[in-house]
This record gives C-alpha cells, structure tokens and sequence, in this order.
C-alpha cells in the first residue's frame, strides 16, 4: 500500500523546508516588546542598518513589509530577519 502524503487545503508541501532568511546576520526581538507596526518597521531597520545592510536593502524590506495588513508586515520580517 502506497504511502500518502497529506496536504493543506492551499496545496503546500507540508515536507518542505522552511523558506531561508535573507539577512540571517541581522537578529530582532519581537517577543515581549510593543506590537505596534511602526515600532516593528522601526526596529528592523535599525537592525538592519546597525548590521551593515545598505540603504536599498533596507528600503525594499520596509517596501514589501508595508504592501499589506499586520500579517504581512510579520511574515516578511521573518523573512528578512532573524526573529527572536
């Protein structure tokens, strides 16, 4: 009997890694400080800054991260950054 592999309702392979960070060098803490979306945006562009990324790196981050809703600010910066 054939083993079946079970997928989300979006199609997604649950066996796949997960996706790399761009600046795994740049480390942010989320955990425990204020949720607000500037403060985020904040945060990790001074991170970034402060860890030698160059100006259009950083503005494409704070481009994508502000194209959507709260959602999409958090799944980009886990993206770009390590997210502590």
């Amino acid at each position: 009997m054939a083993k079946r592999t079970r997928r989300p309702a979006n199609g997604a392979d649950i066996t796949s890694a997960p996706p790399q960070v761009k600046y795994p060098h740049v480390s942010v803490t989320l955990v425990g400080e204020d949720g607000n979306a500037f403060a985020i945006l904040g945060r990790v562009r001074r991170a970034m800054t402060q860890a030698g990324c160059t100006k259009d790196q950083v503005e494409a981050y704070l481009r994508e991260a502000t194209a959507g809703d709260y959602d999409n600010l958090l799944r980009v910066t886990m993206r770009y950054v390590e997210v502590n």
